[in-house]
Parts: structure tokens; sequence; C-alpha cells
């Protein structure tokens, strides 16, 4: 199964940086390290949601209705005119909910990492929300998941499986639990990228370990 890195490496990934990257006047390269660290951190907190029952068959529902993928299959169009503001008031409600409270927390830890002012990031996460939820829609269709434990497992597989998603997770969720200064985030850059050794060149370097694996 390709994990959510992946995703963002792929010629869809390639159209939402660009699309997202027209949408906010901001380089392809700057809005390509912020998806790739927002993305992991929206995953882990869709997947914290789904702890509950309540929040993992709410997500269950929007993902076999209004968020089954649809939006990917038509990108250009989607960025086309630029992006429609129902998009925008979707991907807010989402951000609200999966991160609740902690959303300017995000929002601040990211800008300060990428040197993006947070109304950016508010906008590109805004962006991100429903395509990832339409992304997990697919991926659930694709793979017949229809149970909470069937999501969760989905969503731990795209965060990589095994150990490492275990140590993303108990990272993300410290992060959203705590009031964190953005260290989490070069945590989870050092994990995804799995170096082992010191990290190159801050986010550049990191971007191009992930597009380079």
């Amino acid at each position: 199964m390709s994990g959510i890195l992946d995703l963002i490496n792929s010629p869809m990934g390639k159209q939402l940086i660009s699309g997202v990257a027209g949408q906010t006047g901001q380089p392809e390269s700057k809005t390509a390290d912020v998806l790739t660290m927002a993305m992991p951190l929206l995953m882990g907190a869709m997947k914290k949601n789904t702890s509950t029952p309540g929040g993992a068959q709410g997500l269950m529902n929007a993902l076999s209705s209004k968020h089954d993928g649809g939006i990917l299959d038509d990108l250009g169009g989607l960025f086309g005119g630029g992006v429609d503001q129902s998009v925008m008031n979707d991907g807010a409600g989402i951000l609200g909910h999966i991160l609740g409270s902690k959303q300017p927390q995000v929002e601040n830890a990211l800008s300060s990492k990428s040197g993006m002012d947070a109304g950016t990031i508010s906008q590109i996460l805004q962006i991100a929300a429903p395509i990832l939820l339409g992304y997990l829609g697919k991926q659930t269709r694709q793979q017949n998941v229809s149970s909470p434990d069937g999501l969760n497992g989905l969503l731990g597989g795209l965060m990589g499986g095994g150990k490492a998603a275990s140590k993303q997770q108990s990272l993300i969720e410290s992060f959203l639990d705590s009031d964190g200064d953005g260290s989490v985030i070069d945590d989870l850059a050092g994990m995804v990228l799995n170096s082992g050794g010191s990290k190159k060149g801050g986010l550049g370097g990191m971007l191009g370990g992930l597009f380079g694996k």
C-alpha cells in the first residue's frame, strides 16, 4: 500500500502542489514543504479521532458520502479557476473537527518551520483537508474497508505501518495534546525520511530525501 508521502510524490500530488501554489501565490517548493509536513499531521489527527467509536463512525459516514474520492477526479477543474469557496469552507470544517482548539498551534508550528505566514498555512490546510479525505474515501472503496477498525488499520498503513506508524502517531498525539513548540515536526520529518543520520539542509534536504526515495 502506498503511503501518504507517495501520494505527494505522485502525478496527482504534483498537481496538488502546483494547484495549491497557484491558489496561494507561494513557490511550489515551499508549498511542497508545507504539504509534506502537514499531510502526516492531518492524517495522525484523523487517526486520533477514530480512536473513539463515534469519531470513527463519523469519518466512515463522511467517506462513504460527500468524501468518496470524487474530488480527485478533476483536480485540474478544482484549481482551474481558483478553488471554490465551498471547498475552502468544507476544508475549514474538517480542520475544525479533527484539530479542534489545536488548529492555531498546528498552523503556527508549520508557519515557523516553513517561513510562510500562518494565514497562508491555514489556506493550504483548508485545500489539503478535503483532498486528503477524498484520497481516504477512494482507498476505503478500493480496499473494501467498511468498519471503524478497518479504517484505523488503513490510516496506520498510510502512515507507514508497524512501529514507524505507532511512533509517528504517538508523536502527533503528544503534539496535539500539549502546547508543543513545533519541534515534533522536526521529529516527524526525520522519521518520515528515516534518515538515521543528520538532516541536511533543513526542509530542502528533507524534501530531496522524500522525492529521491
